[in-house]
């Protein structure tokens, strides 16, 4: 199983440039994946500049939108244009997109997007998408990668699992849990057997987490007031979730593997790059 990290977009960051670091470091220590969350209505940087900030600070690692929030994209030959721009600035087989419609109606609001037809709006941006990628569209530049970034999806609804089955390589469980994969992979695997895929799709999980003698802090700050919409029992549940010592590191790491994911994505929680020696300290890169 990978290995990831996600970028602490959601938590208090300041400097830019710290997330740059982040990139760096990530790539050094030899992470897998670094991705990068979505929220319009909150402080978390936008994806794909961030990542193109990434692209330029690295070489070698997968870059992942974890997951971008697609109908807000309401321009869909604009949103087809950054993305392939920035499969060109990563190199070909790096980006890769986790695409979702969205939860928060905040979001929406102030985006002037309607929340109700979110859904067809994210598919109406695939089909313009895979227009662009092959090459059938005034849109350009090509995509580095053949045929365009790979595509998984956020989500449990089936609406996910046709996305997935018909257009994706694969599917991002978001705050999950083990329970979470256990409960939804068999569904996956079928829909994808059903659709004539071969092989299987990627599983990919992400969990929050923080270490260091402030890591409990620092989930608290972090994830309380991101969560704080749902209130407080949520919240505290957020909190609950992450991952504040090497141990729990550990054992995740084996729970997840276990109910067959293959990669598990820890999005950090402290802005400080520091994180991410610590978290590669603790998973033995």
């Amino acid at each position: 199983m990978d290995i990831g990290i996600g970028l602490p977009g959601h938590a208090p960051w300041t400097e830019g440039t710290a997330l740059v670091e982040w990139a760096r470091r990530a790539e050094a220590r030899g992470f897998s994946t670094l991705s990068v969350s979505d929220r319009l209505a909150w402080t978390t940087p936008e994806p794909l500049i961030t990542l193109a900030a990434a692209a330029g600070a690295t070489s070698r690692i997968r870059l992942l939108t974890s997951v971008l929030l697609a109908p807000l994209r309401a321009n869909h030959a604009l949103f087809a244009k950054a993305v392939t721009t920035l499969d060109q600035l990563a190199g070909p087989g790096r980006l890769h997109l986790g695409l979702a419609p969205g939860l928060r109606e905040d979001d929406f609001q102030i985006s002037e997007v309607d929340y109700g037809t979110r859904g067809r709006r994210l598919d109406r941006l695939l089909d313009r998408l895979a227009s662009v990628m092959s090459g059938n569209d005034l849109v350009g530049p090509r995509p580095a990668t053949p045929g365009g970034p790979a595509l998984l999806f956020g989500g449990t609804s089936r609406a996910t699992l046709r996305r997935i089955a018909s257009r994706g390589t694969g599917w991002i469980a978001g705050d999950a849990t083990v329970q979470d994969v256990r409960d939804f992979a068999p569904q996956l695997r079928q829909a994808w057997k059903e659709a004539g895929r071969t092989g299987s799709p990627r599983i990919i999980a992400s969990v929050m987490y923080a270490l260091g003698p402030n890591a409990e802090a620092a989930v608290a700050d972090a994830i309380g007031p991101y969560y704080a919409f749902a209130g407080d029992e949520y919240a505290q549940y957020g909190i609950s979730l992450a991952y504040t010592r090497p141990e729990q590191i550990t054992d995740a790491i084996a729970a997840f593997e276990e109910v067959g994911c293959d990669e598990l994505i820890f999005m950090g929680n402290d802005p400080d790059p520091a994180q991410v020696d610590l978290l590669a300290g603790a998973v033995g890169l």
